[in-house]
């Protein structure tokens, strides 16, 4: 005898009686309804598991695919940005590659691109498995798509400043523009770059101050470090002074200059003696030209100056301090400004006859 058999024979189960106040009191589920609610949810998982079931297995199949894909999409890029690094550093072996190219440079700038690109990679591979996860739920994307594109153009417009930034940033890092140890000027500030972001890039001034300079402000770079620098001296001597004898003794300390420690190393070219400059009436410019290590032109300049007075102060030739030597002038005559004396002048006043000639001594005779 089945459950339902046994609960038919024991007839209905009563009706809640009325209360006094004239309302019923709640129904009681019976184990009937308590079955009959078990066997629906039965039919229902019965007839969806299938659907549920396929779901799942594709959501999870997105998320395993979009997981894999993007270990393997960031290791690729790291080993990219390796080797590119082992490439630079080995395709140049000379000093000057090897000044170029630093090993803090190269660090930093291989973390800022593969940082870039990781994070584009990691954008587009997580986005495109939630957007294919919501489609696996039957959910219109159409509205979360045209919401994301009117909240991307309205923080475009708001934040353009830095999008400029951050574009310009990346562009920088990717051509090398520059990197850290590099001197600089970039317009609105000069100096050496201590740090490379992809907002801002930070340069140490000549007195030491530390400029914050935002990458979408630069308009123009001019990169002192890279290549060579000149050291350009002109010395001004006197017109009169022997061509043979200033050219010999310049040639005498260029040699010496250049033979001596620490200046054969930041010197890569010797120091030639280009010639006259320009004539002018009173003085002659000759000058010198060296090519240096990048950002010590300065300091061999300041050299060989002083090696150039020492040496001209030795061989007795005049330095002229102009462009044309000044002319020789005759002393002032101190009566010169003094005005005339006027006529209504009183000629018995103190004064009158303080600034009057003395008359000169009566010669004195002598009577035997």
């Amino acid at each position: 005898m089945s459950l339902s058999a046994a609960l038919l024979a024991a007839g209905p189960s009563p009706s809640p009686s009325p209360t006094p106040s004239g309302t019923q009191t709640p129904r009681v589920p019976s184990l009937q309804d308590a079955q009959e609610s078990a066997t629906n949810a039965a039919g229902w998982v019965e007839q969806n598991w299938s659907t549920w079931l396929a779901i799942g297995l594709q959501v999870l199949l997105v998320v395993t695919i979009a997981a894999v894909l993007r270990v393997a999409v960031r290791r690729a890029i790291t080993k990219l940005i390796d080797r590119m690094s082992r490439t630079a550093q080995s395709s140049d072996g000379s000093p000057l590659g090897g000044l170029l190219v630093n090993v803090e440079r190269r660090r930093q700038r291989s973390q800022a691109i593969g940082s870039v690109l990781r994070s584009v990679a990691s954008f587009l591979i997580m986005g495109t498995a939630a957007l294919m996860i919501l489609s696996a739920f039957n959910i219109n994307l159409a509205p979360l798509l045209a919401s994301a594109g009117v909240a991307g153009v309205a923080i475009g417009f708001g934040a353009r400043n830095l999008v400029t930034d951050f574009l310009s940033g990346v562009f920088m890092i990717l051509e090398d523009q520059y990197g850290v140890g590099d001197t600089i000027d970039a317009g609105v500030a000069s100096g050496e770059v201590i740090e490379v972001g992809l907002r801002v890039t930070k340069l140490r001034g000549d007195g030491g101050e530390i400029w914050y300079v935002r990458n979408g402000e630069v308009k123009r770079i001019g990169n002192l470090s890279q290549g060579w620098a000149t050291a350009n001296v002109d010395v001004t001597v006197h017109a009169g002074e022997d061509l043979d004898k200033v050219k010999a003794t310049l040639d005498e300390v260029a040699g010496k200059m250049t033979a001596e420690e620490p200046w054969n190393e930041l010197l890569w070219g010797p120091i030639e003696v280009l010639g006259l400059d320009s004539v002018l009436l009173d003085s002659m410019v000759v000058r010198l030209s060296a090519k240096t290590m990048p950002g010590k032109s300065l300091t061999v300049e300041r050299e060989l100056r002083w090696r150039v007075k020492r040496a001209f102060d030795a061989a007795g030739i005049r330095i002229v301090g102009g462009a044309t030597a000044p002319a020789e002038e005759q002393p002032a005559d101190p009566t010169a400004g003094m005005a005339a004396p006027s006529a209504y002048a009183n000629a018995t006043s103190p004064q009158s006859a303080a600034a009057s000639p003395l008359a000169p001594a009566a010669p004195t005779s002598t009577t035997k």
